[in-house]
């Protein structure tokens, strides 16, 4: 079984990525379940019904998201009735939604669970701990593969998930900082991991913003509005190959493309494009 999740989609840019290059990514890469991280798919703070619709509609099976999932405060009323569109598992009790969902594709179950960190962000609930839970949780469903994203600020607690998880998660892959990292691996116990996957929209600004504003924060320390970068379009992800009668990963590979290369890709791309593992 192969699952691609998309690195963090950045308002429009990062949707028009997904609507023309998706369908020909998922038939170069011969992929069986989609997933993205989708916090900052309208206009780079937060998701509304209409854009997950659209994703969704793209060929996304489940959104994950992080803390931009309430930026947008219509969320709050329609996540209860869209389960595919996942926050942190983290959150204090009473939050609405839920922080997993199975997907069934096929004769197989996959989870997905998401969850967000707490060094340099929110105080919420131990993620370590809600991680067994909600692992718990997916396998009675009946969840062979699991896939999680921890959206988090620090690599030390990321890697730290990582091997939390190691042989008890299929994967377990950052999101959060929009710079996709190169150390992808397959930890000793079978679980696929990568650091950040990255960001899927306009690279020309700062981390999908655009840059004057962002700079003008930086220099002056005055509040400062932010727009949604425009240029350079590119899309970062990750495949990972999974067992399904085991929940073992076999492979994990990221993808870096620009929006040439994935308008133009076709079925014998997906070798040629492969980033160089050292």
């Amino acid at each position: 079984m192969k699952l691609l999740f998309i690195g963090d989609i950045v308002g429009r840019p990062g949707r028009e990525l997904i609507r023309r290059g998706l369908k020909p990514l998922v038939r170069a890469y011969d992929i069986d379940v989609v997933l993205a991280n989708g916090e900052n798919a309208a206009g780079g703070a937060g998701v509304t019904r209409e854009i997950s619709d659209e994703l969704f509609g793209a060929g996304i099976q489940v959104l994950t998201s992080g803390n931009h999932i309430w930026d947008k405060r219509e969320v709050m009323e329609f996540i209860d009735r869209q389960p595919r569109l996942v926050r942190p598992a983290n959150y204090p009790a009473g939050a609405p939604g839920a922080g997993s969902y199975v997907w069934t594709s096929g004769a197989h179950a996959v989870g997905v669970i998401n969850l967000m960190g707490r060094v340099f962000m929110a105080s919420l609930d131990d993620p370590f701990a809600r991680a067994l839970e909600e692992l718990d949780r997916v396998r009675d469903a009946g969840a062979t593969v699991v896939f999680v994203d921890f959206h988090a600020e620090a690599t030390s607690e990321k890697l730290a998930m990582g091997w939390h998880l190691d042989g008890r998660a299929t994967a377990v892959v950052g999101t959060h900082t929009h710079v996709q990292t190169a150390d992808e691996r397959i930890l000793p116990n079978g679980t696929a991991y990568l650091t950040d996957v990255g960001m899927t929209g306009p690279h020309d600004g700062i981390i999908g913003m655009e840059r004057t504003s962002v700079l003008a924060r930086f220099t002056t320390g005055l509040p400062s509005r932010f727009e949604t970068a425009t240029g350079d379009l590119r899309l970062h992800a990750v495949v990972v190959t999974a067992d399904p009668s085991t929940g073992r990963a076999t492979d994990i590979e990221r993808v870096a493309l620009t929006a040439d290369q994935l308008y133009a890709l076709d079925a014998h791309d997906a070798d040629r494009l492969a980033p160089s593992v050292p």
